[in-house]
């Protein structure tokens, strides 16, 4: 089998995509992929970024740097104190607006009956008829009452529920199962939303690669063609053959090159890629070489 011949489209393409405007492959040349990028290994969603919820100071810090954790595992918390006395006049309010409103059924139940017996009694032809009217007044009275004891117990309630909720913001827990990759705080240490991470976390699911694609060579790039990945740098070359799941719509900046003219002139497009059996020796960020599509004239990807 005649070899495959390394053509300019191929090497210009392993600086991540040729630039718009390169020219054409020469004649009777045929390039070995559909496209060559840079990419580099990364997660869906990216790292996770977890901030203090609420100001306060640290009182204890339950994980370090290495250690794996699962969906709700405590991180760290913030003094409590301030939160508990909340909830507990909270929910001290709530006990008081549930017994006035259990008060006033049991007056409600008591004038239904009075009400109940002075229209008996009228109806047997008793003259106290003011008397009645009077009761059945004191009756909506109550009712009204009632009403506003319900809504008073509806809103202790709600001041029950935010209380509570500010009492477990002041534990911080992982969203989900992760390898904690870096620790930023420590017992006594005071801090505040928006002050910074406190921890960063990796998402236990599997790598993907960020490719960026040249403008010029997208259209040659579609969802689920087969890709070779390889490390890109020194030492020996790994490969790892992998599929394109997404295809971005953007066009923006190259980011990916240590060439400064390349990064104002590329204009490249995000795609995302996923490993047929994702490999255990790459790291997130690591930088990779990505080819795509199988080798011209069927000849099978090294």
């Amino acid at each position: 089998m005649k070899p495959l011949v390394a053509v300019p489209l191929l090497a210009c393409l392993l600086l991540a995509g040729c630039p718009s405007g390169a020219p054409p492959p020469a004649e009777g040349v045929t390039p070995a992929y559909a496209a060559v990028a840079r990419g580099r290994i990364d997660v869906e969603g990216g790292l996770l970024q977890i901030e203090a919820p609420r100001e306060g100071r640290l009182t204890a810090v339950a994980v370090r740097e290495g250690d794996r954790v699962e969906k709700g595992q405590v991180l760290a918390t913030l003094d409590p104190e301030p939160a508990r006395l909340q909830l507990a006049a909270a929910s001290a309010a709530l006990a008081q607006a549930t017994a006035q409103r259990k008060l006033l059924a049991g007056r409600i139940e008591a004038a239904r009956l009075q009400v109940q017996r002075l229209a008996e009694a009228a109806a047997a032809g008793a003259p106290d008829g003011q008397g009645a009217d009077a009761a059945a007044i004191a009756l909506q009275s109550l009712l009204a009452e009632h009403a506003a004891a319900q809504a008073g117990v509806a809103m202790a309630t709600q001041k029950r529920d935010g209380a509570r909720y500010e009492l477990d913001l002041h534990t911080l827990h992982a969203p989900l199962a992760a390898e904690v990759v870096r620790v930023a705080a420590q017992p006594g240490m005071g801090v505040a939303p928006a002050a910074g991470s406190l921890f960063t976390l990796l998402p236990l699911t599997a790598p993907v690669v960020r490719a960026e694609v040249s403008e010029s060579y997208i259209d040659a790039v579609t969802v689920g063609m087969p890709a070779l990945v390889s490390t890109d740098g020194g030492g020996t070359e790994r490969r790892w053959p992998a599929r394109v799941l997404r295809i971005g719509r953007i066009v923006g900046p190259a980011t990916l090159t240590d060439d400064a003219q390349q990064r104002t002139n590329l204009r490249t497009v995000n795609c995302v890629l996923a490993f047929d059996q994702p490999p255990a020796d790459l790291r997130v960020g690591q930088r990779v070489l990505v080819r795509f599509g199988a080798p011209a004239g069927g000849a099978k990807a090294p």
